[in-house]
């Protein structure tokens, strides 16, 4: 049987304007779908496009200076870009919640928590103001705060910076949305900090049968929260499949380097190889694939035409020359 989808994104560009005739694309045409109660996770390194595609979702982008400029974000059927900002500010925080990648920059250092948390719960709840902080009391509980009341209390300075997150997810957990966006939900925290919250996400996600949108570099975390994983590069989607696929049977080089750059207990590995380079300048791309620079199996084909998409195996789709009909022999 095949899963009804929550979220379905299709061809979506998002650019960035310089002025009203230069721009640079941030994230390329894509398109993928979430399904209720899934975890899907989109991987990559710093400047693939990851946060901006979350941005674009959410419709966060009015303070800065990029613009959807193609494509569409369907949410339970209805495209959340031909909506008004008042339609917007309904479903985000109540239906759609997002976990900031910095905690401490997200929540507002002039406000105590308890009137943070509050204000969102009545924004999309017709709870009372007594009633809206009981509840925040017991989602700071839930996630692993000891004494809620006395953090109610506080201000974001007083907090840890695991507390600070803790707080976060809270928040975006308070009104139990339909679809949570988690960019980097872990970064900055110690490896025990961070498993505890891994745990209390996926635990929360069973209970409440949401769906999650896990965004992160660490492959680890991948492994461990996600049912299927999209690997982005330089704006585009170069990989999507089943997370043992993905890790048993990478198809994509760039995948295949970040797999390959991550430690493994006993492997008796001293030096792990990297990905020679870094992330392209979206304003002077290469021509072609643009993993090709990178890329230490690029021929002229690569550097003279881009891939596409090609379907690799079930729900398995590379963007490499290598998984076409006419290169499947040379593998």
């Amino acid at each position: 049987m095949k899963q009804e989808n929550l979220l379905e994104v299709k061809q979506l560009r998002t650019e960035f304007f310089s002025s009203k005739t230069s721009s640079v694309t941030a994230v390329n045409e894509i398109s993928f779908s979430i399904g209720k109660g899934e975890i899907l996770g989109l991987v990559g390194e710093s400047g693939c496009g990851k946060s901006v595609t979350s941005l674009s979702i959410m419709g966060l982008l009015t303070a800065t200076s990029g613009k959807v400029t193609k494509g569409e974000v369907l949410f339970e059927g209805k495209d959340l870009l031909k909506i008004s900002e008042k339609e917007m500010r309904e479903i985000r925080g109540g239906e759609m919640s997002m976990i900031f990648q910095e905690p401490m920059s997200s929540l507002n250092p002039a406000m105590r928590i308890d009137k943070q948390m509050i204000e969102g719960i009545r924004l999309h709840t017709d709870l009372s103001k007594e009633e809206a902080r009981k509840r925040a009391a017991e989602i700071l509980a839930q996630v692993g705060i000891p004494d809620p009341e006395r953090v109610l209390k506080n201000y974001p300075h007083q907090l840890s910076g695991g507390m600070s997150q803790r707080v976060m997810i809270a928040m975006a957990m308070s009104c139990q949305p339909k679809l949570l966006i988690a960019d980097e939900p872990t970064t900055a925290l110690d490896v025990t900090i961070q498993a505890q919250i891994l745990d209390l996400m996926k635990k929360i996600q069973e209970e409440k049968g949401m769906s999650i949108l896990m965004i992160t570099h660490d492959l680890g975390v991948v492994a461990e929260m996600c049912t299927r994983a999209i690997v982005m590069y330089a704006g585009e989607i170069v990989e999507e499949a089943p997370i043992d696929e993905l890790f048993n049977a990478p198809q994509h080089p760039y995948t295949k380097g970040l797999i390959a750059s991550v430690p493994k207990l006993g492997s008796g590995v001293k030096v792990l190889p990297s990905i020679p380079g870094s992330v392209p300048d979206l304003s002077s791309l290469p021509s072609g694939c643009r993993f090709a620079p990178r890329c230490k199996y690029a021929t002229e084909k690569c550097r003279a035409g881009k891939p596409e998409l090609f379907e690799v195996g079930e729900n398995h789709y590379s963007r490499c020359w290598l998984a076409s009909e006419d290169r499947k022999g040379e593998k």
